[in-house]
């Protein structure tokens, strides 16, 4: 939409093939359904939080960063808000009204709109000339392939753009979940299935080394783990086929060891003459009370009154680095976006035109960069898309 948009603002006369029954599918579930546009970030912000060929973003966020996209949206009448993390959603906490505003643009600017599913391009000389549809033939000066990645394949992002890129001759690297939940070894998260815990820190180790912490709120499900504060994490967990990984949860990240230990005698001083397994209700939520219990060790119906300072800095240690070994991601149709696409060095970083087809233009998750959660990876969406659009108008003027 937006590259579409971009073109027709510099007067070129375009055609939107979109497949879906309506426009915007995936970005109506981005943020739960609220769309977190951007982040209201300058382009020293964008670029460190984009990971994956970062720099190739370099020319199309300094002349479009999430500043520049908060205002666009207001401008296209739809107000913003800049919540936690400096993620900018609209007041309305609506996506349908971001998709709303692209749409009502797209009209007024007399984009054609045509429900067909592109099959391939057409191609003479070694420049694009057209597009064949399941429908028809459309004739073009040039084309924007923007068809997303392979994540959330009911939106329509299935992987046909890659297709199509690598049959004009395009180098498509290999895709993979990024922003997605994770898989444990063993079943210890299984036997806590549905329980969510609000404001824990997390600290992710790649091969024993300190790779990432963070803090927030995340959920145990009956494959292992999932929520907002996992799926930040995932994105730094990036060699899956080489590498061991392990999460370390803080489940009192507000109390430090000496006041947790404080905090430990009085809750045991309180209940002297229970069960160790029946002590730990003021202290964790239910589900979590019986694996708890199993990993440090202690024999559940010990009394409280007979445990040891050791086995009381088990439970300490457990409390502030709960491990939880991971398998692997979920697959990638799991996954909020795709990791991989096509190949960077293939395409100009100004003008997102391909290096191999003349008048062929990429935008959004279909090119090999993605980034972390936070509202970047539709910033790289709308930098991009604006780019392709206005460098394809401009070229065929």
């Amino acid at each position: 939409m937006m590259a579409a948009i971009s073109a027709a603002e510099q007067g070129a006369q375009v055609t939107l093939l979109e497949p879906n029954e309506r426009l915007g599918k995936k970005l109506n579930i981005t943020g739960k359904g609220r769309c977190n546009v951007t982040n209201d970030a300058d382009l020293q912000t964008l670029l460190a939080n984009t990971p994956q060929n970062g720099k190739f973003l370099y020319s199309v966020f300094s002349r479009f960063d999430g500043r520049d996209a908060k205002a666009y949206f207001e401008q296209l009448g739809v107000p913003m808000k800049t919540e936690r993390g400096n993620r900018v959603f609209p007041v309305s906490d609506r996506a349908f009204d971001v998709s709303g505003a692209l749409e009502r643009r797209l009209k007024a600017l007399k984009v054609a709109l045509v429900r067909d599913r592109a099959v391939s391009l057409q191609i003479e000389d070694g420049a694009v000339c057209g597009v064949t549809g399941e429908q028809k033939e459309y004739p073009a000066d040039a084309v924007i392939l923007a068809t997303g990645g392979v994540s959330y394949p009911a939106t329509g992002s299935t992987g046909e753009g890659h297709r199509i890129a690598a049959e004009a001759g395009h180098t498509v690297t290999p895709l993979r979940a990024s922003l997605v939940p994770l898989k444990e070894k063993g079943n210890l998260c299984a036997r806590m299935q549905g329980l969510s815990l609000r404001n824990v820190g997390l600290t992710v180790f790649e091969n024993n080394k300190k790779l990432y912490t963070d803090f927030g709120e995340m959920l145990f499900t009956h494959f292992g783990v999932s929520g907002p504060l996992i799926l930040s994490a995932s994105a730094h967990m990036r060699h899956f086929d080489k590498k061991e990984y392990r999460l370390e949860i803080d489940l009192k990240p507000a109390l430090d060891e000496q006041t947790l230990d404080k905090r430990l005698l009085s809750d045991f001083e309180k209940h002297a003459n229970s069960d160790f397994c029946n002590a730990l209700d003021d202290l964790l939520p239910q589900k979590l009370i019986p694996v708890m219990v199993e990993l440090t060790g202690i024999p559940p119906h010990q009394k409280v009154h007979d445990l040891t300072r050791e086995q009381r800095r088990q439970l300490l240690g457990l409390l502030k680095a709960f491990p939880v070994e991971i398998a692997g991601p979920r697959p990638v149709t799991d996954a909020i976006i795709t990791s991989g696409g096509i190949k960077v060095g293939e395409i100009n970083p100004t003008t997102m035109e391909s290096k191999l087809v003349k008048g062929l233009y990429f935008a959004g998750e279909l090119i090999d960069v993605d980034a972390y959660t936070g509202g970047f990876n539709l910033q790289i969406a709308w930098a991009t898309g604006k780019a392709a659009g206005f460098a394809a108008a401009q070229n065929n003027m």
